[in-house]
């Protein structure tokens, strides 16, 4: 492997026994990245505050900003163990509660979903001719107006960007997942009136505790908080 691979590998691949080569996302859905997406414009304003603010308020390591090549600016969470996609995407919907509650939802984009990942970073955009890369912190703001090079990254050069970067201890995360999810079940409370996920009786085993909590985690017609909280006690079964 080259500096770049090495480095993308140790950040954001995950191992799959069944699979040819580490990717992104495992055939059974689990994952090590977890990408926020702000564009449509790019506004450099707001991923900054957002990456700052993850480090100063939940004391996370600092994500990889990326410039996608057409019009936005990327975050690059990584976790040094795996979790499901669901639970990165309840993660990361949590985080934009927080952080971007006054931005239309149409504007950003979080990845993966249950069966898709982001593309790989950097790569080539057709319908705008710019490369996707990985930027530093001091000189992510040159790219609002074109959030892209012209020319393809160097790898050494963005190998260098991932090199400093750590990832989120599993214990971290699940102390994060719960404070986040803690704020946004106190958003949530202001606007409806409080109901409780009700939990398997005791009866039942471990398998049908995970049974239960995914049914509720992925049913769209369960109010969010209460998904969000499912998945939150899924946790140990991960």
């Amino acid at each position: 492997m080259n500096p770049l691979e090495t480095e993308f590998h140790r950040l954001y691949l995950v191992d799959d026994a069944t699979a040819i080569a580490p990717s992104l996302m495992t055939v059974d859905g689990r994952v090590r990245a977890m990408v926020m997406e702000l564009a449509r414009p790019a506004d450099w304003s707001l991923v900054s505050t957002v990456w700052q603010r993850v480090q100063s308020d939940l004391g996370l390591p600092p994500p990889a900003i990326a410039v996608t090549g057409n019009d936005g600016y990327q975050l690059w969470f990584s976790l040094a163990e795996p979790v499901s996609a669901a639970e990165a995407s309840f993660f990361l919907e949590s985080l934009r509660q927080r952080f971007l509650s006054d931005i239309v939802p149409e504007r950003i984009s979080m990845l993966p979903t249950e069966t898709r990942h982001a593309q790989w970073v950097p790569a080539l955009q057709q319908s705008t001719g710019l490369w996707s890369a990985f930027v530093a912190p001091d000189l992510a703001a040159i790219f609002a107006d074109s959030p892209g090079l012209d020319v393809s990254p160097r790898v050494e050069a963005q190998a260098k960007v991932l090199a400093p970067l750590e990832s989120i201890k599993a214990s971290v995360f699940e102390a994060i997942f719960d404070q986040v999810i803690s704020d946004v079940e106190r958003i949530s409370a202001t606007h409806q009136s409080s109901t409780t996920v009700v939990p398997p009786s005791t009866k039942h085993c471990d398998s049908d505790a995970k049974r239960f909590l995914t049914g509720v985690m992925n049913d769209p017609t369960v109010e969010m908080h209460l998904r969000i909280e499912a998945a939150k006690a899924l946790l140990p079964y991960s």
